[in-house]
């Protein structure tokens, strides 16, 4: 059965603070509606200092949605590990485990905007170090026994709901995220499809007596949108989509590999490749994708033409799976 997914980034580069304050309590909103309408997960995730108002604070947000939901999980992907103090984010993932009764899913990244580690005034050289004290801690911390950290006897309360532990996953497009993952017995989730880093996870499990799984992006992972005129919505709401496009694409050097990648530099360009598409109910479940992963507030759309986005998907979609 396919996976269906409704994606949050709270991007509106004309917000105000009170725009923004409706934007959030209209995502929670539409969490809540997905909830009752058995939509598997929403999906947030994690940027600081965009001009844009990309969501920084995605634990914050998870909170809000188990609040108002009772089973969808929340997947963070991902968080920028080496910015979060690890006892601190122990314990906050700790409490959102409990709270939700096992529904939070973290995907943890190092990241790939030096200026992020920059306002943390953390050093971009050692992020993979930080990285790896990060899971350590994590993992230790949700033990809920004594433990060393930096050299000081430490204890972290309370232990979470989940157990070993909270859902955990290693996110990267790289070997030492691959590495990192194994070494740990932690799941991967590489950032695009790419078979032969998997290839390279598993046989790290095996050099290192561990188990673990992959949680790998499927060769086309579009973002979606629904609605019963795809060129009208084009015509109208393109601009938002490429925005985000742009914005995602800018921060994205030649080394960087993603799911979701566009080059694409005018709403024409990227309506014909592909990366996001706006589709009527019909055509989006002949797609026949593993992920349906809905996009209905992409780059400050408005609320309204969100929740169409959102029924159409719920009602004339989803069913369709579930049925």
């Amino acid at each position: 059965m396919p996976v269906s997914v409704v994606r949050f980034n709270l991007v509106d580069p004309a917000g105000t603070p009170e725009s923004l304050s409706a934007r959030y309590k209209a995502a929670v909103e539409m969490a809540a509606y997905a909830d009752d309408r058995g939509i598997d997960t929403v999906q947030t995730e994690e940027h600081h200092g965009v001009a844009n108002n990309w969501l920084s604070s995605p634990f914050t947000f998870a909170g809000a949605v188990f609040g108002a939901t009772r089973r969808i999980a929340v997947t963070v992907s991902a968080i920028i590990g080496p910015l979060h103090d690890p006892l601190r984010l122990a314990e906050d993932i700790a409490v959102l485990d409990l709270v939700s009764g096992g529904r939070l899913v973290t995907v943890a990244g190092i990241g790939y905007r030096p200026e992020e580690y920059a306002q943390f005034d953390v050093e971009w050289k050692r992020r993979g170090k930080l990285q790896d004290e990060l899971l350590d801690t994590l993992l230790k911390a949700w033990t809920g026994e004594e433990f060393t950290f930096r050299g000081r006897q430490v204890r972290v309360t309370p232990r979470p709901f989940t157990q070993p532990h909270p859902l955990l996953l290693v996110g990267g497009s790289s070997q030492a995220a691959a590495r990192r993952a194994a070494r740990l017995g932690l799941p991967f989730f590489p950032s695009a499809h790419l078979p032969e880093l998997d290839a390279y996870y598993k046989e790290k499990l095996t050099e290192y007596g561990t188990t673990g799984w992959t949680m790998m992006p499927a060769k086309t992972t579009p973002l979606l949108h629904l609605s019963e005129d795809p060129d009208r919505t084009w015509a109208e709401y393109g601009a938002h989509f490429l925005h985000e496009a742009r914005t995602y694409a800018s921060w994205q050097s030649g080394d960087i590999k993603s799911a979701v990648r566009s080059a694409a530099s005018s709403v024409d360009e990227l309506r014909a490749e592909g990366v996001y598409r706006i589709v009527t109910p019909e055509e989006c479940l002949a797609q026949g994708l593993d992920n349906y992963v809905l996009h209905p507030l992409s780059g400050g759309m408005p609320i309204d033409e969100g929740w169409r986005s959102l029924h159409l998907f719920a009602e004339r979609v989803v069913p369709a799976f579930k049925g």
